[in-house]
């Protein structure tokens, strides 16, 4: 059975989600024959490449004043928290485009879900760049990718297209946000559900299987 999960890095919904998702998956009979895969959702394709404070750049999408920024992204640390999850509020923002292709590339080695855990453990436990290429080598690395085909990706523009078709698949699905959780191809689950929610799914999908 498979689960196909919409996302983007810099999400911290899909930070929590990511972990009720797995927190039911583990506890579910038949774990080892589920495959977990997942797919590019720019929250904002237009941000730019060079980080700025993610609260400032929070407060100017939203039309929020700082202390508001503030307030919302502490009910979110808040809600991490809850589930054992690091969290900083001193966060960069930019675009996510690279780190997206590097996930494709991931995909393809095989290591998808370390590289993904690596980029969210950068990024909300430690305030971390994950846009510029340096900084993304380094993560691909840990995550068992060859730093020098990493370099390679992040240096030319290699499943930008990739990245483009995983958001229009998404749109094609219905899904307007993230993340969005599609289990065996027929249970859509959006927004960062509680465990109780995903483990619900997961039964139901499995005991209609052919």
């Amino acid at each position: 059975m498979r689960v196909d999960i919409w996302s983007d890095i810099v999400c911290p919904w899909c930070y929590i989600g990511k972990a009720r998702f797995e927190r039911a998956l583990e506890a579910f009979e038949h774990a080892d024959e589920v495959e977990v895969e997942f797919h590019s959702f720019q929250l904002d394709p237009s941000a730019p490449r060079e980080p700025a404070p993610m609260l400032e750049a929070l407060a100017a999408k939203y039309g929020m004043t700082a202390e508001q920024a503030r307030a919302a992204d502490e009910g979110v640390a808040a809600n991490a928290e809850r589930e054992g999850l690091p969290f900083t509020g001193d966060r960069p923002h930019a675009n996510t485009l690279d780190a997206h292709r590097l996930l494709h590339l991931a995909k393809e080695r095989g290591v998808q879900r370390e590289a993904v855990e690596a980029l969210f453990a950068a990024y909300f436990g430690e305030g971390a760049d994950v846009f510029h290429r340096d900084a993304l080598v380094l993560l691909a690395e840990k995550a068992g990718l060859e730093a020098e085909e990493a370099r390679q990706v992040l240096d030319g523009d290699r499943y930008a297209d990739r990245v483009r078709e995983d958001a229009e698949q998404a749109r094609e699905l219905g899904a307007s946000g993230v993340p969005f959780f599609v289990v065996d191809e027929r249970y859509g689950v959006s927004g960062a559900q509680p465990s109780d929610v995903f483990a619900e799914v997961l039964q139901k999908a499995w005991e209609e299987r052919d």
